[in-house]
């Protein structure tokens, strides 16, 4: 995808007005409905590019909507990135050096490395933990639609097909062993665990960066996710549904070399026969299909060394 062929539909707004919040953490506000329930967490802008979280967010708290029961908590994770916003190339604001989603392990918020990532996530850490319940709202550069990211527990799985059965978010890439890449908001601490209680921690990807579908999608998908755990009333469908389609990730591929390339354009969803040549890697070698039907997730638009080429997964049943 070029830059020129990139729509910018939807563009940063400025969210000083958000800063203060109600929790003593920068960005995080909170409600608490006074009656039993779960705590529910809204997250938006763990990359900075990835604006249609920051429109559900705002939708939220600028509608006033609040909790039947249980809690509330909505954040904006890294604004220092998405401050850094320039039209020009809209892609660049992603991080600013560590990938935000990829440190919510004790080895990274324990080290002792520093980064205005492993910052956040530190300020971050205790909204994390307190969530029963967490939707975690991303977008990809390519305009493949929308689609749901988990770990492998059934207790993920049941709360994604029942929100996809409202329409707005049908497909799931479904996380039997983990990212491969390092760890997720959504696999930090008990969330991470399959013993880890009653928990639902989900991503949603909600199509395209900056298209207003995108940001269609996540704010309702926070809204249909809220309805869930009965803390607001549910929406209208959002649509008949389509028949939900999983996939399993198989694999994770690291961009090794600056000779990284698909052997075609690849925009999401294509599907490789086993064996077939997907990328070539210079020295580090080739990457084929390990498996008939093999579908690839988020291919890079942008190679670069170390950071993640594509996710290889095969279809599993509804």
């Amino acid at each position: 995808m070029k830059l020129k062929d990139t729509r910018l539909e939807v563009l940063p707004r400025d969210l000083s007005a958000y800063r203060a919040g109600n929790t003593g953490i920068d960005y995080v506000h909170r409600f608490d409905s006074g009656r039993p329930g779960p705590h529910v967490l809204i997250n938006a802008l763990t990359h900075g590019n990835e604006i249609c979280g920051m429109v559900a967010a705002t939708h939220l708290l600028d509608t006033g909507v609040r909790p039947l029961i249980g809690t509330l908590t909505v954040s904006f994770a890294h604004v220092q990135a998405y401050e850094a916003f320039q039209a020009e190339d809209p892609f660049a604001n992603r991080q600013l050096v560590h990938n935000l989603n990829r440190v919510w392990s004790a080895d990274w918020l324990d080290g002792a490395e520093d980064s205005p990532e492993l910052r956040r996530a530190r300020a971050l850490r205790p909204v994390v933990a307190a969530a029963d319940h967490i939707l975690d709202i991303h977008s990809t550069s390519h305009d493949g639609g929308p689609f749901w990211v988990y770990p492998g527990f059934e207790r993920n799985a049941r709360a994604a097909l029942a929100i996809g059965a409202r329409g707005a978010v049908v497909t799931h890439l479904v996380m039997p062993s983990g990212l491969g890449s390092g760890t997720p908001l959504i696999q930090h601490g008990r969330h991470g665990l399959a013993g880890g209680g009653a928990g639902v921690a989900l991503v949603v990807e909600c199509g395209q960066h900056f298209l207003r579908a995108s940001a269609e999608v996540a704010t309702r998908t926070a809204l249909d996710f809220l309805a869930h755990f009965g803390l607001i009333d549910a929406p209208a469908p959002a649509s008949q549904p389509a028949t939900q389609r999983r996939f399993e990730l198989l694999r994770t591929c690291m961009v090794q070399t600056e000779a990284f390339r698909f052997v075609r354009p690849l925009q999401g969803f294509e599907t490789f026969a086993q064996g077939e040549l997907i990328a070539t890697d210079g020295e580090a070698g080739e990457i084929r299909a390990p498996c008939d039907e093999c579908t690839v997730f988020m291919p890079t638009r942008k190679p670069i060394v170390g950071r993640e080429a594509v996710y290889l997964t095969q279809p599993l049943a509804a």
